[in-house]
């Protein structure tokens, strides 16, 4: 998945400014507290792209710590058009989660003209596609808990849409996030709102509402990204209270610290140097809860240190470089 990552010191300083508003934005704390409360904790998806390696590779020397680092830990699956029938797909993990009295964390990553045609380009066919597609998914979940962060990058890469093509995506949003308060009532549900460095707060609340995102619990940032739990907090807490200046409710917010251990480099793509996060968990302060929802292991797309690896596909050379930080 493609981040376009603007260098933007100035963005940067005026987030950590607003660092300060999360002490106001704390005491949203008690209402935001349910998340993994509602289970025994996070579903640990034994068909993941780095259990699925460990299986197939037991004699690898890498595989003991890939396993112990990453394939045992819960995280995110990603549901898109290779998913198959994605009512099936969708029950099918959310029943394997709920027999394990365990919260499951979903993407929905199938948006029309998804990452503006870069490494993980695609999605469904036409908007009346999508709109089948999400609605199956929704339906998938029914009345069982879970998390899910809805299309990735869809809003914070409206600007290298037609002016028409974004609108008919703001649709799309709308429609997702109204299939998902009627279908799947009990779940947590956030809409992807880009990283710390991307779109200005007050313009990611703006995208947000118009995307129906008062219908969710809330947004989700960092995702496939690396920029700190703190500088995420900070932009999260920003664009919450904007939502509440310029439109009268706030919401909570969610972190994807999968790969956010050494923070950002600047780079998007495959960068080295980077470090595995805070495993996925409830937050007491900031994020309603840090998530795995990057799949660590799996590739950007054919660039940095995996120039040979496509985008969503398991390198074992990304996870170790991940879990020692180089």
């Amino acid at each position: 998945m493609r981040q376009i990552i603007r260098s933007n010191s100035a963005a940067l300083a005026q987030t950590r400014r607003v660092f300060a508003t999360l002490a106001l934005y704390a005491a949203l704390a008690p209402a935001c507290a349910l998340a993994a409360n509602q289970t025994s904790g996070f579903y640990v998806d034994p068909d993941s792209n780095p259990a699925v390696w460990v299986r197939d590779h037991p004699a690898d020397t890498r595989a003991n710590a890939i396993r112990n680092s990453i394939a045992t830990r819960p995280m995110a699956r990603w549901f898109g058009n290779w998913s198959g029938n994605i009512g099936t797909a969708v029950t099918v993990f959310v029943d394997a989660a709920r027999a394990a009295d365990k919260l499951p964390i979903l993407v929905a990553y199938n948006i029309p003209g998804r990452d503006c045609g870069s490494h993980s380009g695609g999605g469904a066919g036409s908007p009346e596609a999508y709109r089948t597609w999400i609605s199956s998914f929704a339906s998938g979940i029914g009345s069982r808990r879970a998390v899910v962060v809805i299309e990735p990058d869809a809003l914070a890469q409206l600007d290298c849409l037609a002016a028409d093509q974004r609108s008919v995506r703001i649709g799309l949003l709308q429609h997702a996030a109204r299939e998902f308060k009627a279908r799947a009532p009990n779940a947590l549900v956030y809409h992807d709102a880009g990283n710390a460095s991307w779109i200005a707060a007050d313009e990611m609340a703006r995208r947000l509402n118009s995307a129906g995102a008062r219908d969710l619990r809330g947004f989700a940032l960092n995702v496939s990204n690396y920029h700190t739990t703190a500088d995420s907090n900070a932009y999260g807490a920003a664009v919450a209270a904007s939502l509440q200046r310029q439109f009268g409710y706030s919401k909570a917010f969610v972190v994807d610290t999968s790969r956010n251990g050494n923070g950002s480099n600047g780079e998007w793509c495959n960068p080295g140097g980077r470090k595995l996060g805070a495993g996925s968990q409830n937050s007491a302060t900031g994020a309603e809860m840090l998530l795995w929802v990057k799949v660590p292991g799996d590739s950007d797309g054919k660039c940095g240190i995996a120039p040979n690896t496509p985008a969503g596909e398991f390198s074992p050379d990304i996870a170790t470089r991940l879990i020692e930080g180089r």
